[in-house]
């Protein structure tokens, strides 16, 4: 009984700091528990065999790293009796006598692909009291297991890239087993690519000077990163600013050291880099014309990598993401490539291995690869097939029942980082994990889990971006629930800043990522490349919708304020991965944003005759100041000057990323001062003068809105205001001083209704008078307090001021046909929760000879609205800008209203057009839909499902008052 009580009271004193599995990681003794590092001060002897390969050995080592990172205490050299023992099944002469002794069983492992199983063992050999053994199906699943083990005790993946910085324990205890599954996705990795702004000036110039380049030392520490979040494959860096990844005999030794297996991107067949490599000297890139030049290149190239671990991209692009030269058609192209693709197997055949089924290939099919490909291309089947996004997040196709069936797979090649038109996104990390959940789990679930590869730029700072691609390509289960997502980011910033603060960081990175949604930083100058164009005024309203541009500008101070904040609260030992995770790219952002917005209102403001123009102005040029102020810090100051010239503020030196040019403000002082309801957008001499009047917007108490008056100075003078109102409009601000300081020559007011004193039928008018320096300015406030009948027990949507606004996932009912339906998912889209048409596979669609038949065929959702007045509505429907699953589908959906005609809608787009231009940067699919005329009263919109992947995200019915809005307009829900 005694003893019993003693182990109760060592379980409960004890702080669990991590449990995977059946692993338990804790400070306190536990009954049993491996002392990894105990309250003696005692350290584990961590071994592995000389036997095993170098990527064991270096796991191994920086274990012994990382414990004494976590504790500060080194491991034991000399001979002990608590023993970590790491080795490959078949490598370690010390696991496989474990394994035939039968004092491991390894049954789960054996054969497997990077597979490893954590197991304690007591007396497992001669002076040996307990071991902690991490056994790997191959070197790499016994890296896995050891750098799993590293995660547990608190050190992050990101530990040196991010100075993610462990929480210190003085003492470890380990208890438990664990059984690794096999990776959801076999080749996992990452793409270096747009280097020249970030990784290839601060390799050359800060970490790797002695090679003055992306060398041997930088891919150590990238292949290290690789290997801690389990991942196992590079497409190195390959611009023109870094030489060829071979031309440093260190990186493929170090490469095959750490067991990263070694592509190239889709533009660089058999290894090479043709942008370092091709010398024009050696004649054209021209298959048809230099064949055997060609040839020799990729062959002398194929006999210097045997031995390594590695993908051969296959095909043939120009030297540089461009299309290949000497075919002027894609019927041309067909048949050279399936000549080229049947010599470079030839190549692989005579110096790698006569069995070239056994060989990793991939084909790209990027860009025009893509159109050639979906000419029936004749491919061995053994050749894995990569599916590219559009550059922005949307995966152009994915697989057919036929290509399901290949031997070597499909996988996909997917970009948080990108150089080109329209818009590069090259500085901070802004692809939505809701975005990213959902692509690469429509990938997953249609089969394409053999290769995933991420365009990650310069590593930095997408690390959230990596870790969760990483995970996601490790163990796909979780994120099949959207809702996983959002946990995902919880659990991540909880591992990196403590428990404590997890919900706070993952909520800031969450409206950090949704903003970014809606626009990313990036494009905030609506600006295009390729051709480069310059800045111009956004697409954001600033006179209606509660001032669309400063509902923006308020949600990234009130971010800015929360990041704020909680900075002086995280540890010191954080204080740089914050900056680095969270601080520097919200606060970029936001100033970004600022920097056009401001300089917009300065514009919009001088043409209403508002001496705060110019404070605008200011404030858009320190917008930019500031960001040229944190990137110097990011360059000098963080971490001791360790990130020098990793962050550039303008990659590429575009447009967006200058200083803003301001418009030549021009003021009547003469007016003295104004005022500008919502709704009024420029100056009019005939609403200027004394007893003129504006007008708000009207009231309707099903909606209950507010909207804002601003009064303002036009002449650099003090002025005292008053206001006037009649009883029932109620007003946040009734007197006030505006004087010629920056930042008061303005003042914004908001009005609404006090419902309780106007009558309960009819419009009640009323107004609001405004008076300063012997002039007088009216506003005419117009409100609706009645509610028609049918009202009263209605539950649905209601016009308000000629239209209607609906988040699609709130719809009022559903219709399921067997296993189709609309479903919602968690975190995506504008209005955080979407509706997909699914599943993503095996759906059969109809012919739709007669659309008609959709009525009884297809699911549905249904949308009950009441308009207020007769009318012919025009539907905006706004879908995210997916592509068809595959060539058996397009990007369809079809509507009607009350039942009325089916009218079918398709968002299909081709190429590079200038709708999926637009679409891409404003992450959305717009279609408008004319309707048939319908009277007052309760009516019901139907979308039907056509084609899978479909993601509807919200849907505006115009009723003949919607004015034109950039972001989501609030729902009219009664």
């Amino acid at each position: 009984m005694k003893k019993q009580k003693l182990s109760l009271i060592i379980i409960f004193s004890c702080i669990c700091l991590t449990v995977n599995g059946q692993i338990q990681i804790s400070n306190k003794a536990l009954v049993g528990a491996f002392p990894l590092v105990a309250a003696s001060g005692a350290v584990s002897q961590v071994l592995s065999d000389a036997s095993d390969a170098e990527v064991v050995r270096i796991a191994a080592q920086a274990l012994k790293d990382d414990i004494k990172l976590v504790t500060g205490i080194s491991t034991r050299t000399s001979t002990s009796s608590i023993q970590v023992w790491i080795g490959t099944i078949g490598k370690s002469p010390r696991i496989d006598k474990l394994i035939s002794s039968k004092k491991l069983r390894v049954d789960n492992i054996k054969g497997k692909w990077e597979t490893f199983s954590i197991s304690l063992l007591n007396n497992p050999a001669p002076n040996v009291k307990q071991a902690l053994v991490i056994a790997g199906s191959d070197p790499r699943g016994t890296a896995f297991g050891v750098f799993e083990l590293s995660k547990l005790i608190g050190v992050s993946p990101f530990y040196w890239w991010a100075d993610v910085n462990p929480k210190q324990q003085k003492e470890i205890y380990i208890k438990g087993s664990y059984v690794s599954k096999q990776p959801s996705v076999k080749f996992r990795g990452i793409f270096l690519n747009d280097e020249d702004w970030g990784l290839q000036p601060w390799a050359a110039k800060t970490f790797e000077p002695k090679t003055g380049d992306i060398g041997p030392k930088t891919y150590a520490k990238i292949f290290e990163l690789l290997l801690r979040l389990k991942a196992n494959l590079i497409w190195p860096a390959m611009h023109p600013s870094t030489k060829a990844f071979y031309h440093y005999a260190g990186n493929p030794k170090v490469a095959a050291d750490y067991a990263i297996v070694v592509g190239s991107s889709h533009a660089e067949p058999m290894l090479r880099n043709n942008v370092g490599e091709w010398d024009k000297s050696m004649g054209a890139f021209n298959y048809i014309t230099n064949k055997e030049k060609i040839y020799n290149y990729w062959e002398s190239r194929v006999k210097e990598s045997k031995g390594n671990d590695a993908i051969y991209t296959l095909g043939m692009r120009g030297v540089h993401d461009s299309g290949m030269e000497g075919v002027k058609s894609i019927q041309e192209a067909v048949p050279l490539l399936e000549r080229i693709i049947d010599e470079q197997r030839g190549m692989l055949k005579k110096h790698i291995n006569a069995n070239v089924a056994s060989i990793p290939q991939a084909f790209t099919v990027y860009k025009e690869v893509l159109d050639i490909y979906n000419k029936n291309i004749k491919l061995a089947d053994d050749i894995t097939v990569v599916w590219p996004d559009d550059n922005y997040g949307y995966i152009h196709r994915l697989n057919s029942e036929k290509e399901n069936k290949r031997s070597g797979g499909s996988g996909v090649y997917y970009h948080a980082s990108y150089w080109g038109r329209p818009h590069d996104y090259l500085w901070l990390s802004s692809t939505h994990p809701g975005l990213l959940r959902e692509e690469m789990m429509k990938a997953y679930e249609t089969k394409s889990d053999r290769l995933w590869v991420l365009n990650v730029g310069d590593i930095k700072p997408l690390e959230y971006n990596i870790q969760m691609f990483m995970d996601m390509a490790y163990q796909a289960e979780p994120f099949k629930n959207s809702s996983y997502t959002r946990s995902h980011l919880k659990n991540w910033a909880g591992e990196v800043f403590g428990a404590d603060k997890a919900d706070k960081v993952a909520d800031i990175l969450w409206k950090y990522y949704q903003l970014a949604f809606e626009r990313r930083p990036e494009f905030m100058g609506w600006s295009q490349t390729e051709p480069t164009t310059q800045t111009k005024y956004s697409d954001y309203n600033h006179f209606f919708y509660g001032d669309e541009a400063q509902r923006r500008i308020d949600s990234y101070n009130q971010l800015v304020s929360e990041v704020s904040s909680l900075r002086p609260q995280i540890s010191s030992k954080d204080a740089d991965a914050f900056y680095q995770l969270v601080y520097y790219p919200v606060v970029g952002a936001s100033l970004m944003n600022k920097k056009f917005l401001y300089r917009d209102k300065a514009f919009l403001y001088a043409k209403q005759n508002r001496a705060s123009a110019s404070d605008y102005a200011a404030w858009s040029k320190q917008a930019y100041d500031d960001i040229v102020k944190e990137t110097e810090y990011y360059n000098n100051q963080l971490a001791g000057g360790k990130w020098k010239h990793m962050m550039s503020m303008e990659p590429r030196d575009l447009p967006v990323y200058k200083e803003p040019v301001l418009p030549e403000l021009f003021v009547d002082k003469n007016q003295v001062w104004g005022i500008a309801p919502e709704g009024f957008v420029t100056k009019d001499s005939s609403l200027t003068g004394n007893g003129s009047a504006f007008s708000l917007p009207a009231f309707n108490r099903l909606s209950d809105k507010k909207y804002f008056i601003d009064i303002f100075l036009s002449d650099d003078k003090t002025l005292n205001w008053t206001a006037q109102k009649d009883d029932w409009i109620k007003l946040s601000q009734s007197s006030g001083t505006l004087n010629p300081q920056t930042g008061k020559r303005e003042a914004r007011l908001w009005v609404s209704v006090d419902w309780t004193k106007i009558p309960r039928s009819g419009r009640q008018n009323g107004k609001i008078s405004f008076s300063a320096d012997g002039k007088t300015l009216e506003v005419n406030v117009g409100a609706n307090n009645s509610i028609p009948s049918q009202l009263a027990s209605f539950k649905g949507f209601v016009e308000d001021n000629g239209y209607v606004s609906m988040h699609a996932s709130n719809f009022s009912r559903e219709s399921k046909k067997q296993n189709l339906s609309w479903t919602a998912v968690d975190g995506l889209g504008h209005t955080d929760k979407a509706l997909m048409a699914s599943p993503l596979e095996g759906v059969i669609i109809p012919a739709l000879q007669n659309p008609e038949d959709l009525k009884s065929t297809a699911p549905f959702v249904e949308y009950d609205f009441y308009a207020l007045s007769p009318a012919t509505p025009q539907l905006y429907v706004y879908t995210l800008p997916t592509h068809p699953i595959n060539t058996d589908y397009k990007m369809r959906y079809a509507v009607s209203i009350d039942n009325g005609p089916i009218k079918i809608v398709d968002f299909t787009t081709v190429g590079r057009s200038e709708e999926w231009k637009q679409n891409v940067l404003r992450n959305s699919a717009i279609r408008s839909i004319k309707t048939e005329a319908i009277s007052p009263g309760k009516h019901t919109l139907k979308v039907y499902m056509i084609d899978p992947g479909v993601v509807l995200d919200r849907i505006i019915i115009d009723l003949g008052g919607f004015k034109k809005a950039y972001s989501t307009v609030a729902e009219t829900k009664k």
